[in-house]
This record gives structure tokens, C-alpha cells and sequence, in this order.
């Protein structure tokens, strides 16, 4: 007979005690007192700190449970149930208004945070949280800060497969993390990868959204030049319009079918009358969407002839200035006709030692390679996967121009310098800089006016052309003053229906005194409504946020995270962002909520169960 531990012993005698009183109704006397006489026994024993003859006193009084207090199945499937239950509550109650463990699915916060981080969760870091809905017993927007991260529901926006499973039982809508940047009033516009900005009561914000120690985090004003189309059911002459382009969501341009299937194009209001065209909502104009050509491909998929440019081992086609003045049909991914704004197309020659630069900027997706074929992780392989000859079988990233293997677990190792992913050749910086973000070939050079285009963003920041977040070519470089004197001649040679507009640097929106132009940003910034805040990620190319699905209403705000624990690496520890503090009203809310909760629960089992007890 194995000898019970006092502490296992003072458990049975709980736990039949327990028993008993829930069965003893139904016991005979001669029962009751069996039952009686052996618990007192055993907590005789257990008082006396006897071990030897508690333990065997454990066992004669557990074979009487088997006797008399033996469950029926009816009460073992009500018990599993009700225990189900209760820690369901429990579960629910904490992950809601408490703290949740969470993982990040996607490299949509990268650096901040990347694929298979695992983080702490608080839920009390601006208000008291209603149990699974949307809204709050309690909410201070003042602890929310600029440039914090913070936790969402999808619940009630417009956002693409939301729905998800909690515990695979409830139905509910998923939680998202991103950088808030934006506050209720706030007057928002993008340049140089840094957003400028002015609060509701007109203060410069700017330096409050661009800290120093998140200076490698750049933002991009749009995600797709046309933005989210809002098509009709049907076709009109095989053209499906009018089409409704929206950018953060909102409404911002209409383009309709006139005579003879000419696209006719307008800004919707508030923007109607405020901006010159679309390419002029919140610091557009700066910035544009970049992939790499070869000589063939110069000649096959653009206008520009060579001679203008001059020889190179590979072009960099930007195409910026997205026009409702001047549109265009095009083709869609589904093979549809859609109206779509104009755009001009300009050509950058690259030298061997600025490819070399835009090596040592790379950043890509995180992905898999399995016998030389590649897809991004998170999607499986397809005949759309590309291909990287001679890598070895693996999953990787790179960024900041470091190439990194992601071993089991998530654990990020550094490549040796002589990996193959290193390989420098024009072939292989094309394919890593082209596809390395979606790694799918259709995002590869195939056609003029190709609708579907790199997630690869460039722009000007005082003078300087930068991509991936770095600069490419300096402004005094001769390369890129001979590109801005050629797009002004190519300005001037444009014809009047088709006209060519320079991308040339735009310059901050700031006075000539420096001071941040608040007329500027009230003519074309964004504005964020009333009891709405702006969610970017950190990874503008591969992020879906507010420049998709719109502002995150108030009531949707669950919490923000605190602290990254697994994987250990550089970014282990708490999360980069705004200081929360740790002492506010709700936190302290909730933790007097559960102190009393768990409080009262000690003290109900400790008067309940506390030796001695009187067994009757």
C-alpha cells in the first residue's frame, strides 16, 4: 500500500468530505456513520501530523467512497460540465478585462514584433473591458499615447475574414495588433516615410510621432495606388463602373463611364474642392511604387526609350502620381475591366554600386524554400511559387540587409556572409527586391500598366531617394540629378491629355520657418474623427491597417501589449513603444476586482475545509 504525503492525505479527506456532503442525503445511517467515523479518523491524524497512520486512514476512507460515495455517470458528466464551465467563465472573464497570452500571426509589426512572438497582453492600460462585445464599463483616452501599440477587435469593421473560434466553441472576431498613431482631432500627413502632424487644438504633434528610438520605423500613406475599389454587381459595356476608389476606408474619388467608354474621374467630398487631385491627399505625391527592370524588360514594358537613360545593369521604374483627372481602364487580378486612376511611370538606371545599397537596405517576407521553390510563410506552395537555385531547404528573412534562418520555435540565427541567399547578381537582387515580398510571380514584370505591382514603396525625404527605409541615392548623387532634370523635360515634351509629372522631391510640410504648416495639413491632411484612432504596422508592406479597413472606433480598443516572452533573442522584453504607464485607474480597477474575487473565494474554501471540521 503506498504511504500518502500529509499534504496528499489532507487532500482525499477534502475531497470526501466534499463528496459526502453533497451525497449524504441519500445514505442510510449505518452509511453516514461509516463515512462519519472514518473522516474524523482521518483528520485525527492528520492533525497529530501522524503520516503513517494518516496515510492508512486515507485509504480505508477511500474505499468508502467507492462504497457509498461512488459518482453516477449523470453526475460525472454534471460535474465535468459545470467545472467546464466555471473555468470557461474564469478564462473568458481574464483573457477580456485582465491579461491575455497571445501570438503573432503575421510580420505585419516587424521589427517590433514578428511571426511566432509571444507577448503579454494587458488588458487594463486604458479602461475596464465588457466580456465578449465591443465597448467598455470604463474608458480614459488620455492613457492612450501616440506611437503605443495597442490590441483591437475586428468586430463591427470592415475588415476581411475576421470571424475566428475562441476555445473552438464561441464564434467571435479576431484581435489585431498595430502602432496607434493617430488620436480623436488630429490633422495627419505623410512625408519622407515619417508623418507630420497637428492635434485637435492645432499643436505640432510631429515629434511625439516620429521618436528617435523608433527611427527605423518609416510609414507609407496608401497600401495600393487604386486603394479599395467598390465596384458594381454588373458590368456596363463590359466595364464595371462607376467605381467608388477609397483610401483609409473613406471615399475619397469616383470614376464613371462618359461617352464613347471614356473614364471620367472627381474627387468626392470633403475632398472635392479642397485638393487638386488625388494625388494630393495626405503627401501622396512623395511617394511611389518601385520594381526592377532589366534592359528587355525597359523596352517590352515601358515608354521610355533606353537612349534617355542610358545603359544599366537594371532600372528602377517608379510609378507615382496617381491622377482622377486623367484615368485609365485596366485589367484586374479576376480579369475584369475596371476604371482605374493614371499614373506616371519614371525610370531610375542603377549602377552595380547601387544595387550593392539596395542589397544592403533588403528587407523581405518571411519565407520558405524546399527544393529550390519559395512561398512566403503562412501560404503553401503553388504554381505561382518562384524559384531561388541553389538555397538551401529552409525558412528565412531578411532584414536590414541581414539575412536571418528561423529555426524551430521561431529562433532567429544569422546567415554566415557566405550563404547563397548573399549571391550578388543583378538576377538575384531582381528577384529578392521584386517578389520578396509577396513571393508570388504574378508580382513579377509581365506587361505595361501591370495592376498587380510590388509591395516596394520609394520617396523623397529633404532631397534624398530612399528605399526600404534607407536612402538609395543621395541628393547630390549625379544619377539622381540627372533623373529630376529628365523628368522635367519629359514634362515639357508630354502632350496635354497624357501630361508626365516630374517625381521630384515635394519637400516636408513646413514653413519657411520651420514650423509645421498647419494650413497645409488642414487642406490636405487626414483628419481622425471623433472617438477614432489610426492603426498602422510597422511593416507598411505587408500590413493591412487603417489604410485598408479605416479607423478603429474607441469601443473596439482591448488593450495594448506589454511584454514579449518567447522567442529570447533582440527583442525580448518589453515592447518598443510609448511608455504606458503601469499605475492608472483601470488597472487598479481590475486588480481590486480580482484581490476581492479570489479573496472571497479563499475565505469561503478556508471556512468551509479548514481543519478541524465538524463532520455531521
Amino acid at each position: 500500500m503506498k504511504m500518502y504525503h500529509l499534504r496528499k492525505s489532507r487532500h482525499i479527506f477534502r475531497h470526501i468530505l466534499k463528496l459526502y456532503r453533497r451525497k449524504r442525503k441519500h445514505l442510510s445511517e449505518n452509511q453516514q456513520g461509516e463515512v462519519v467515523a472514518a473522516l474524523n479518523e482521518l483528520q485525527e491524524h492528520i492533525l497529530e501530523k501522524d503520516r503513517s497512520s494518516a496515510s492508512q486512514a486515507a485509504h480505508r476512507a477511500a474505499e468508502l467512497t467507492t462504497l457509498h460515495l461512488k459518482k453516477s455517470p449523470f453526475e460525472r458528466v454534471r460535474d465535468f460540465v459545470i467545472g467546464l464551465a466555471f473555468a470557461l467563465l474564469v478564462a473568458v472573464l481574464i483573457r477580456t478585462m485582465w491579461f491575455e497570452l497571445y501570438e503573432i500571426p503575421t510580420g505585419s509589426m516587424r521589427p517590433t514584433l514578428s511571426e511566432g512572438d509571444r507577448l503579454v497582453v494587458s488588458k487594463t492600460n486604458f479602461g475596464v473591458n465588457i466580456p465578449l462585445k465591443r465597448g467598455h464599463f470604463f474608458f480614459e483616452p488620455s492613457l492612450i499615447l501616440r506611437n503605443g501599440t495597442f490590441v483591437f477587435t475586428g468586430a463591427g469593421m470592415d475588415i476581411h475574414d475576421v470571424d475566428t473560434m475562441y476555445f473552438y466553441l464561441f464564434p467571435g472576431k479576431k484581435q489585431f495588433v498595430k502602432r496607434l498613431l493617430g488620436k480623436p482631432g488630429d490633422i495627419l500627413y505623410f512625408y519622407g516615410g515619417k508623418i507630420y502632424g497637428i492635434d485637435k487644438d492645432g499643436n505640432d504633434i510631429t515629434s511625439s510621432l516620429n521618436p528617435s528610438e523608433l527611427s527605423r520605423i518609416d510609414h507609407v500613406p496608401y497600401i495600393y495606388l487604386n486603394g479599395k475599389m467598390q465596384l458594381p454587381p454588373k458590368a456596363t459595356g463590359g466595364i464595371y463602373a462607376p467605381v467608388t476608389l477609397k483610401q483609409m476606408n473613406l471615399p475619397v474619388a469616383q470614376l464613371t463611364l462618359g461617352a464613347n467608354h471614356k473614364v471620367i474621374g472627381d474627387m468626392l467630398p470633403p475632398f472635392k474642392g479642397a485638393i487638386e487631385d488625388y494625388y494630393d491627399l495626405w503627401g501622396f505625391n512623395d511617394y511611389g511604387m518601385a520594381r526592377l527592370l532589366t534592359a528587355k524588360e525597359v523596352q517590352s514594358y515601358t515608354n521610355i526609350p533606353l537612349s534617355q537613360v542610358g545603359s544599366a545593369p537594371l532600372y528602377l521604374e517608379i510609378i507615382h502620381h496617381p491622377t482622377v483627372k486623367y484615368p485609365k481602364i485596366e485589367r484586374d487580378p479576376m480579369g475584369r475591366l475596371v476604371p482605374g486612376v493614371g499614373t506616371t511611370s519614371s525610370l531610375l538606371p542603377l549602377s552595380e554600386e547601387h544595387l550593392k545599397t539596395l542589397m544592403s537596405h533588403l528587407y523581405t517576407a518571411r519565407f520558405v524554400v524546399k527544393n529550390g521553390k519559395v512561398h512566403r510563410y503562412g501560404s503553401t506552395f503553388s504554381p505561382a511559387s518562384p524559384s531561388l537555385e541553389g538555397v538551401p531547404d529552409g525558412t528565412y528573412e531578411f532584414y536590414y540587409g541581414k539575412g536571418y534562418q528561423i529555426r524551430f520555435g521561431g529562433v532567429v540565427t544569422s546567415l554566415p556572409k557566405n550563404h547563397p541567399l548573399y549571391q550578388f547578381t543583378p538576377e538575384r537582387i531582381q528577384t529578392l527586391y521584386n517578389l520578396g515580398i509577396e513571393w508570388m510571380k504574378y508580382y513579377a514584370p509581365y506587361t505595361k500598366d501591370q495592376y498587380l505591382l510590388p509591395s516596394r514603396y520609394v520617396y523623397y525625404r529633404e532631397g534624398d531617394l530612399y528605399a526600404m527605409g534607407a536612402p538609395l541615392l543621395k541628393k547630390d548623387d549625379p544619377t539622381l540629378i540627372q533623373f529630376i532634370q529628365q523628368e522635367y523635360l519629359r514634362q515639357e515634351a508630354a502632350p496635354s491629355y497624357r501630361p508626365h509629372i516630374p517625381f521630384d522631391d515635394p519637400g516636408p510640410p513646413l514653413t519657411k520657418e520651420g514650423s509645421i504648416n498647419a494650413a497645409l495639413l488642414q487642406k490636405k491632411g487626414i483628419t481622425i474623427p471623433a472617438k477614432q484612432y489610426m492603426a498602422l504596422g510597422d511593416n507598411y508592406a505587408m500590413s493591412a491597417d487603417s489604410r485598408d479597413f479605416g479607423f478603429v472606433p474607441q469601443e473596439n480598443i482591448r488593450g495594448a501589449p506589454d511584454f514579449i516572452f518567447w522567442p529570447p533573442g533582440s527583442r525580448f522584453g518589453p515592447v518598443l513603444q510609448a511608455h504606458y504607464p503601469f499605475f492608472n485607474s483601470p488597472r487598479f480597477a481590475v486588480w481590486v476586482l480580482a484581490f476581492i474575487g479570489f479573496g472571497a473565494y479563499y475565505l469561503w474554501h478556508r471556512k468551509r475545509y479548514k481543519l478541524p471540521q465538524k463532520i455531521e
